[in-house]
């Protein structure tokens, strides 16, 4: 019920364009998953992403595990039913919100305490709670609860990070069953080079179908972040798929995709445009600048969206400077269509033996 199938590869990188079967349908990689936190990709209706052209969505375990909680969910058809989405779910652990909770938690061999953020009740993570959620949900990618650290934090610290997801990971491989979902281990160890080598080596050895890699994106400089993959990647099979966790930027998609990566996801699209930003070819977009207000050009003159298809920067700038909830709507419909877009031309470029030149036309962008 879940399979990858590579088609093409590039001769000059690790890129390579597949694709993943899963119960609700086909992921063409590279793909790019809009994140909907709550069941829901904000001011989108599942049409909307369809019609932007998404494969795969990602909702968030935390959230959904406090609100509404995952067994009403189950009570209602599932997570697919209950937020009127037939495609490819994704959801992850949850496990990100909880270490970002620094002042409301507790961690122990067994799990991790937190105050939700909502009431402030005390809520308790387990390798298998995380996983029964999920498996409540429905989702047909799920991840196991991992250890997610700072940026900033040091050598010995994402070493005890690393050994407890480790042990976490073979929890949540024994307590996971349902066959028509895939659990994929996920890959931490911080800045570090041998300690991402190692964790890649001790995850794919535990034979998931399919391999995340997180604790990359939260600060850390582009450099950096490329130089991680490259201590991962090589360490992990090529017969499965490869997400990176929480990227969203077009570099950021080339470069990684250069190292093999195959699926991301990010909040970045959805949260610029609440900000009255849009994406472009040429950069971000304000359009809260006074320069916008009688400017009757779309976004982007190049772009086929509704959006652009159909309003003016003025218009929209208009609807962002009212509080007008169509503004962020429209925006990012525009936002997720640029990303998505993007992304089919990356993997057209792998199919046809010119991703070299996507490398340098967006790869090194600022």
């Amino acid at each position: 019920m879940f399979e990858f199938t590579v088609e093409a590869t590039d001769p000059y990188s690790a890129a390579r364009a597949g694709t993943i079967h899963t119960p609700h349908g086909a992921i063409p990689t590279p793909c790019f998953a809009p994140v909907g936190t709550q069941a829901t990709v904000k001011t989108m209706t599942p049409r909307d992403l369809r019609e932007v052209g998404a494969t795969l969505v990602l909702a968030n375990t935390y959230h959904l595990a406090l609100r509404p909680g995952a067994e009403t969910i189950a009570r209602l058809g599932g997570l697919h039913v209950f937020m009127g989405w037939d495609g490819p779910l994704m959801t992850d652990s949850g496990g990100f919100q909880v270490f970002s909770l620094s002042s409301l938690r507790a961690l122990d061999e067994d799990g991790v305490t937190f105050r939700s953020h909502l009431d402030g009740s005390l809520q308790r993570f387990t390798p298998e709670s995380v996983i029964q959620i999920q498996e409540q949900l429905g989702a047909d990618i799920i991840m196991p609860l991992d250890v997610c650290t700072p940026a900033d934090s040091d050598y010995t610290e994402n070493r005890r990070a690393l050994e407890l997801t480790h042990r976490w990971a073979e929890r949540s491989h024994v307590t996971h069953y349902r066959p028509d979902q895939a659990l994929y281990g996920i890959v931490q160890g911080g800045v570090f080079a041998d300690l991402r080598a190692e964790s890649a080596r001790f995850i794919a050895g535990l034979d998931f179908p399919g391999f995340a890699i997180g604790g990359l994106s939260v600060g850390e400089p582009r450099p950096v972040m490329y130089a991680m993959l490259e201590a991962t990647i090589p360490h992990l099979p090529d017969a499965k798929p490869r997400h990176l966790l929480g990227v969203g930027t077009p570099p950021e998609f080339v470069q990684a995709v250069a190292r093999g990566i195959d699926t991301f996801d990010c909040v970045l699209p959805t949260r610029e445009a609440r900000h009255g930003a849009a994406l472009t070819h040429q950069g971000r977009l304000n359009l809260r600048n006074a320069q916008f207000a009688e400017d009757p050009r779309p976004i982007a003159e190049d772009c086929e969206c509704y959006t652009c298809s159909h309003f003016s920067r003025a218009y929209l700038r208009h609807l962002v400077k009212a509080g007008e909830i169509l503004g962020i709507s429209l925006i990012t419909l525009h936002n997720l269509y640029y990303l998505l877009d993007l992304m089919c031309k990356i993997r057209q470029s792998i199919v046809e033996g010119r991703f070299a030149a996507s490398i340098e036309q967006v790869g090194h962008a600022a």
